[in-house]
C-alpha cells in the first residue's frame, strides 16, 4: 500500500519556508562577503546595492504568497549568480564564501519553482495532461 502523499497546501508551506529561509541565509553571506571584501566605502555600497536590493525587492510578495512574485524572484538571483561565478573564478580569499553564496542562491531559485509547480491551478494541471 502506497503511503499518503502531503497535501498541496503542506507542501506549498514547505516550499515557502523554504523559500524565506534561504533568502535570509543568501543575506547572510551577501552581509559577510561585504564585511570581508570592503576594499572602499564607496565600493562597499556599490556592491551592498547590487547584491542585497534585489533580495529585498520580492519580500513582501513572498511574504504575502502570491504567485506572480515567486516567479519574477527567480529573476532578482542573476546579480549573485555572475557575483559568485566571477569571484570563484577570479578571488580566492573569497572562494569559498562565492561558492555559499552559489548554492544558497542555486538552492533558492529550487525552491522558488517548486512553489509554483505545487501552487499550479488543479485545472492547469489537467489542461497540462490532457484530460
Amino acid at each position: 500500500m502506497p503511503e499518503p502523499t502531503a497535501a498541496p497546501a503542506q507542501l506549498a508551506d514547505r516550499a515557502r519556508t523554504m523559500v524565506l529561509l534561504l533568502l535570509l541565509a543568501l543575506a547572510v553571506v551577501v552581509v559577510l562577503v561585504l564585511a570581508r571584501d570592503a576594499s572602499s566605502p564607496g565600493s562597499a555600497a556599490m556592491l551592498a546595492l547590487f547584491l542585497l536590493l534585489p533580495l529585498l525587492l520580492p519580500v513582501a510578495g513572498l511574504w504575502r504568497r502570491e504567485r506572480r512574485t515567486y516567479a519574477w524572484a527567480t529573476l532578482c538571483l542573476t546579480p549573485h549568480f555572475v557575483f559568485a561565478l566571477m569571484e570563484i573564478v577570479a578571488n580566492p580569499a573569497l572562494r569559498l564564501t562565492a561558492a555559499a553564496m552559489l548554492l544558497l542562491a542555486s538552492g533558492l531559485m529550487v525552491a522558488l519553482v517548486a512553489y509554483l509547480r505545487v501552487t499550479r491551478a488543479s485545472g492547469e494541471r489537467r489542461a497540462e495532461s490532457g484530460e
